[in-house]
This record gives C-alpha cells, sequence and structure tokens, in this order.
C-alpha cells in the first residue's frame, strides 16, 4: 500500500466513525429512550418532554446518512485497482440505501407534528393523535429495515475486495462478508417474522460489530501485507 493509498484507508476510516456515531445514537440510543412498544400515551409523553433528544436523534439520523454516501466512494478509490465491478456494486448498494434512509425522516417529524398539533388537528381526540404518532414512528422503524438490507448487501461486496486486495488481511474481509449477511438476516427477520425480530438482531449484533469494527481499525492502522507479484519465468539465453 502506497502513501496515496494510506491516504484513502485514514480517510475512509474518518468518514466511517463519522457515520456510525450518529447512526448508532440514532438507531439504539434515542428509541430506546423515547419509545414505548405498545403505548402510544407513554411514547407521546416521552417525546414532548424530551424535544432536544428527539431534535438530535433527527439531526444524528441526517448527519449519518449524508457521510454514507462519501464513505463508499472514498472506498471506491480505493478498491476500484482490485476489481472495478465489485467496487462499483458496493457503491450502488449504498446509494440505494440514501434516499429510503432519508425519505422515511418523515416519518418521525410526522409524529411530533401529530402531537404539538396545527390547529386543524384539532379534530382528532389525544388518543388518537398518540396512537398516529406510534404508528408513524413505527413505519419509520419498518422502513429502516429495508434501508438494513443495503446495509448489509453493500458490506459483502466491500469484503470481497479486501479479501482480494492482496493488501489488507484476507480474515477482515470475510468478517465483512459474515457482517453483511448478518444484516441482511436480521433485516429480513424483523419484516417478514417479526415476533423474532429482537431476538435476531441481538444475536446479529455481535458479527456486525465485529465485522466493521476491525475493519475501521485497519484502515486507521494502515498496517498491509506486501501485494503478492508473480513474476514471469525469465527463459535461459
Amino acid at each position: 500500500m502506497d502513501h496515496e493509498q494510506k491516504r484513502l484507508a485514514r480517510l475512509a476510516g474518518l468518514l466511517y466513525v463519522v457515520m456510525g456515531l450518529p447512526g448508532a445514537f440514532f438507531l439504539q440510543v434515542v428509541p430506546r429512550l423515547l419509545v414505548v412498544r405498545g403505548d402510544a400515551a407513554a411514547t407521546a409523553e416521552h417525546m414532548l418532554s424530551s424535544e432536544p433528544l428527539f431534535r438530535i436523534g433527527l439531526a444524528a439520523e441526517l448527519v449519518s446518512n449524508l457521510v454514507f454516501i462519501l464513505t463508499p466512494l472514498v472506498l471506491y478509490q480505493l478498491f476500484k485497482p482490485v476489481d472495478g465491478r465489485k467496487a462499483a456494486l458496493m457503491v450502488i448498494f449504498v446509494l440505494v440505501s440514501i434516499p429510503i434512509s432519508l425519505v422515511i425522516v418523515v416519518f418521525e417529524t410526522a409524529a411530533y407534528t401529530v402531537l404539538t398539533g396545527p390547529d386543524y388537528l384539532s379534530v382528532f381526540t389525544s388518543g388518537q393523535r398518540e396512537a398516529l404518532a406510534l404508528l408513524l414512528v413505527g413505519l419509520h422503524s419498518r422502513a429502516l429495515d429495508i434501508a438494513a438490507i443495503f446495509w448489509g448487501l453493500w458490506l459483502v461486496p466491500l469484503g470481497l475486495l479486501v479479501y482480494e486486495s492482496g493488501f489488507a488481511p484476507r480474515v477482515i474481509g470475510g468478517l465483512l462478508v459474515i457482517a453483511g449477511a448478518a444484516y441482511v438476516l436480521a433485516a429480513f427477520t424483523a419484516l417478514l417474522v417479526p415476533q423474532y425480530g429482537s431476538v435476531v438482531a441481538n444475536l446479529a449484533a455481535f458479527p456486525e460489530g465485529l465485522g466493521e469494527i476491525s475493519f475501521v481499525i485497519w484502515l486507521f492502522a494502515g498496517r498491509t501485507r506486501a501485494m503478492t507479484v508473480t513474476s514471469p519465468a525469465v527463459a535461459p539465453s
């Protein structure tokens, strides 16, 4: 790996962290503090009493998704010499997920609007508004499961690129492929067999974290194996 490759790797690592930290905040922290499953009144109370947290969560979601656009573009430059098609596929999977992730922010903002309510919503009772808000929050969560399919799919070509690169540890490539499969499995379970969604998501969290964290550590460390180059045999004169 030359100086330019190391620069791209560290830039990608920085973007990954800037994407991942707010992503973990809005995916894991905010829902646990604001949403009470099956209890519209309690969810509404939490959202109304924690407006700063709600708005910080929205900002974190937007920042994470916007940085997610840049991350695969830098990785594309790093791994394009390895296999241009796999590198392009990696970018395509991410770019497909971005519109889904950005549009569904509307569900959360709509839920808060319903609760704080303009005058024309006065035709609904408070209980109806709370139920509608919980419905919108639930739709946001289900749409995130759809986006998560692509969060997993992009890791598969990335993992294959790492494995084939010759300048990165192959084990990290394998871990990324497993992480991608775990994301996809957890997403499909949440969508198709929701009663098992939380169980599978908890089990999938370990391979997901192991693959992505090990990859980020490698990006920052810049330690690489020498690329294997096979020299042609020289015919005797």
